[in-house]
C-alpha cells in the first residue's frame, strides 16, 4: 500500500471520528423534529424538559404548543402532532378514538380556585363554589369577603383543566356563562388585574398576583393532594398514536427519568405520579 493510500485512509477514519464526535451520526431517537401540542397545564414542564433535553442532544428539535387538552387530543389521533398532552383520559373526549392512542402518564398537576386577591377571602366550602361558579352568589361579601362583585373567568369548552375542575370541585355542576380563556398564562393575567375575578389555574401557574383558596379548609398543596385530603387533581397525560417510538419516545423517558420526575417535576409545582397515595 502506498503512502498516499495509506494517508488518505487516516484521513477518511479522522472524519468519520469527527462526524461521530460532533454528533452528526446521532443514534436514532436522538434526533429529529417532534411536535408537542395541547395542555396548558403541562406546557411549563414540557417546555423546561424540552429546553433541557436539546440542550444535551443538540439534533433534536422539539416544539411545544398549548391550545388545550382537546386540541392535543385531536392533533395527535389525526397525526397532525406526534405528542398529545392532555389533562383528561383520552376516552373522555367524544369523537376521538382513544383504542388508537397510547397513554403515558408523567405527573399529576393540581388545581385551585384562584382570586384577586382584594375579593378578601382565602377559604371557601365547596357548597360556596359551586353558588360563585353557577351565579348563586355574585358578591365576594356573601362568603365573607369584601363588598366586591364576583366576575367569573373560565377556560374553554376543550380545556381538561376546565373539565377536572367541573367533576371535582364542581361536582358536575354547571358553570354559569361567562368570559372565558384558552390559556392558563391568559387566566393568570385576567384575574389578576380584575378586581373580585375568580377563576382556576394548575398549580404550576399560580404566583403571587393571585390567591389560591382552600377548599373546605384544606390548602392544595402537593401534600395534600398526594394523600387524596385535596380531591381536585388530574393526571398529566402524553399520548402517542400506537406505541411510542424514536424521538417520541425518548423525550418520554427522559420526562419519566428520575432526573425530571424528582427534580424539575417538584420544582415547577408538579406531583410525580409514584408519590401518590390514591388513584384514579
Amino acid at each position: 500500500m502506498s503512502f498516499h493510500t495509506r494517508a488518505l485512509l487516516v484521513v477518511g477514519a479522522l472524519a468519520t471520528l469527527l462526524v461521530t464526535l460532533t454528533g452528526c451520526g446521532a443514534p436514532a431517537g436522538l434526533a429529529g423534529q417532534l411536535t408537542v401540542v395541547g395542555s396548558t397545564a403541562l406546557q411549563p414542564l414540557v417546555d423546561e424538559a424540552a429546553r433541557q433535553f436539546m440542550a444535551e442532544h443538540p439534533q433534536a428539535q422539539i416544539t411545544v404548543n398549548g391550545g388545550g387538552s382537546g386540541f392535543g387530543l385531536t392533533q395527535v389521533a389525526t397525526g397532525a402532532a406526534q405528542i398529545g398532552n392532555s389533562d383528561i383520559f383520552a376516552n373522555e373526549k367524544p369523537d376521538i378514538d382513544a383504542s388508537a392512542l397510547e397513554d403515558h402518564k408523567v405527573a399529576v398537576v393540581g388545581i385551585a380556585a384562584v382570586v384577586n386577591p382584594n375579593a378578601g377571602v382565602d377559604n371557601v366550602t365547596q357548597a360556596q363554589l359551586i353558588d360563585i361558579f353557577t351565579g348563586k352568589v355574585n358578591n365576594w361579601k356573601q362568603v365573607g369577603g369584601h363588598d366586591v362583585k364576583i366576575t367569573v373567568i373560565n377556560r374553554a369548552k376543550g380545556s381538561g383543566t376546565r373539565a377536572t375542575f367541573k367533576q371535582y370541585a364542581l361536582l358536575g355542576n354547571e358553570e354559569m356563562e361567562s368570559q372565558s380563556e384558552d390559556s392558563s398564562g391568559a387566566v393568570r393575567k385576567i384575574v389578576a388585574e380584575t378586581p373580585g375575578a375568580v377563576s382556576y389555574l394548575a398549580l404550576s401557574y399560580i404566583d403571587s398576583s393571585v390567591r389560591a383558596l382552600k377548599l373546605n379548609g384544606v390548602e392544595p398543596t402537593a401534600a395534600n393532594i398526594a394523600n387524596g385530603t385535596y380531591p381536585v387533581w388530574a393526571y398529566e397525560h402524553m399520548y402517542t398514536k400506537g406505541p411510542a417510538n424514536g424521538l417520541a419516545k425518548t423525550f418520554i423517558d427522559y420526562i419519566l427519568s428520575d432526573k425530571v420526575q424528582r427534580d424539575l417535576i417538584p420544582k415547577l409545582g408538579y406531583i410525580p405520579v409514584v408519590d401518590m397515595k390514591v388513584s384514579r
